[in-house]
């Protein structure tokens, strides 16, 4: 079973990868050690309020966005949904690198 501190951390990572961030770069941001951000992406650690905060400044997102994993649906139509929501306002770069990955995930 995924503990919530690794379903955090993967959206950590998957958000900072989409921005085509380094973990060195985004720690050096937030002022951390890249070992650290790795242990927090890999659910090892978990991160301070203040730190939580200073990432989703960071990587352009809603703090809450690092929870959404709470919010998963087996539901095909609401799923759907989800995936249309996180594309709707997504500059042409973005799609692109989207298109990429998902053209990744379902290569045989």
């Amino acid at each position: 079973m995924t503990t919530p501190a690794a379903k955090f951390g993967a959206l950590v990572r998957a958000r900072r990868k989409a921005k085509g961030l380094k973990a060195w770069q985004v720690a050096e941001k937030v002022e951390i050690d890249s070992k650290h951000l790795g242990r927090i992406e890999r659910g090892e650690k978990q991160p301070s309020f203040d730190l939580i905060i200073a990432l989703a400044s960071v990587l352009d997102v809603s703090p809450s966005r690092f929870f959404e994993f709470e919010l998963s649906s087996t539901d095909p139509r609401a799923v759907h949904k989800q995936i249309d929501t996180a594309l709707k306002d997504r500059n042409d770069r973005e799609l692109q690198r989207a298109r990429e990955m998902l053209k990744l995930l379902f290569e045989t």
